[in-house]
């Protein structure tokens, strides 16, 4: 830990200006505002769906699904739901923990590529169920990274002072876009929404707290790994798209699994010698629950104790971008974040993407 404490409060934010009339400069002593996370919430669809289920239309056991996967069942969301109440859903515990009112927001961020609609945003549709109108409210689309991308952008919207608190929630209905007989996807994806509330608050103490650092990484030309090929403005949607199901989930199922493992684990490792610490200093791992054998894999070549990393991925299945904020929001209530503890998050997902943070909680 010694490595960590060495992350003290700096000195204030300063900036030089000159007011009109006078020939000196001037500095400006700004407070350091941190952003914390205040409070954290999920939703999962009543539906459950069985390994038997998903299994059946591909001719696999249900034990072998879960020995494939290590997922036992996952969600999905009723018929008259939707991303934006899901996200809902997810919001209100979260808002609870924090101990504010949806009134209190100064902004909504949503994290989805299961859309409500093309337009108006998810996001928007997120704002007139809660009932906080007039805040400024949007998508982010970055697939399985999308809740990272989007608390980096909430990050940077309390720090530079523009608002004070913020939802950030990643919902997904990843159950319509899915072709029952691909086995590369049938078998993973589940329905889901986890929420994060955040707040900028000033540092007091002598060891920073709060969201000390996010990294967003991308490499579009792995763009075909995983994708929805059609229903874009590059391929509209025709009858002979919907005949090719070109409007489903499509994954290389062999290569993202082989690239989820390098990128996760040398960004993991690249964030923690950033904030010089070791990975033993870790208390909570908290990653994409993109599959079973993903997590066992990263966990082996880390060198990390099963238990700091959290895994509920055998409950709920392959959320996308919700799965992080689900495993968080479980980590925090069940008490395997505590005060002070030092947090890692990471995903990985289409674009392709990835992404880590690094908390001190």
């Amino acid at each position: 830990m010694q490595g960590f404490d060495a992350i003290k409060l700096t000195h204030c934010n300063t900036e030089s200006y000159n007011p009109a009339g006078t020939a000196a400069s001037h500095a400006v002593f700004r407070p350091m505002i941190r952003t914390r996370i205040i409070g954290t919430g999920s939703y999962l669809p009543e539906q459950v769906v069985s390994n038997h289920e998903v299994g059946r239309a591909l001719a696999i056991e249900p034990a072998a699904v879960s020995r494939l996967t290590g997922i036992q069942e996952r969600r999905r969301a009723a018929a008259a739901q939707a991303s934006s109440d899901l996200a809902a859903e997810a919001a209100r515990p979260a808002l609870e923990a924090a101990g504010l009112q949806a009134a209190e927001l100064g902004a909504i961020v949503v994290s989805t590529t299961s859309p409500d609609t093309v337009f108006p945003s998810t996001a928007c549709h997120v704002q007139r169920i809660l009932g906080c109108s007039t805040i400024p409210a949007f998508d982010v689309a970055a697939s399985c990274s999308g809740f990272l991308y989007g608390l980096s952008m909430a990050d940077a919207m309390i720090r530079s002072g523009q608002i004070k608190t913020c939802l950030v929630v990643a919902a997904e209905v990843k159950s319509r876009s899915i072709d029952p007989v691909d086995g590369d996807t049938a078998l993973l994806f589940g329905d889901g929404a986890g929420a994060v509330v955040l707040r900028g608050e000033t540092e007091t103490g002598q060891v920073s707290q709060g969201l000390l650092g996010i990294r967003l990484r991308s490499d579009g030309a792995q763009h075909g790994l995983i994708t929805i090929s059609a229903g874009g403005s590059r391929r509209p949607t025709t009858p002979d798209t919907i005949e090719a199901k070109d409007h489903t989930l499509r994954m290389q199922g062999a290569p993202v699994f082989r690239l989820a493992v390098k990128r996760l684990e040398q960004a993991i490792r690249e964030i923690v010698k950033e904030f010089g610490v070791e990975l033993h200093d870790v208390a909570q791992l908290v990653l994409h629950q993109a599959n079973g054998r993903i997590l066992d894999q990263l966990t082996k070549r880390l060198g990390v104790s099963p238990e700091r990393v959290c895994s509920v991925i055998g409950l709920y299945g392959n959320t996308s971008s919700a799965s992080l904020p689900i495993a968080l929001d479980y980590a925090v209530r069940s008490g395997r974040i505590l005060p002070h503890d030092i947090v890692v998050l990471g995903s990985f997902g289409g674009g392709v993407t990835w992404a880590t943070g690094f908390v001190r909680w």
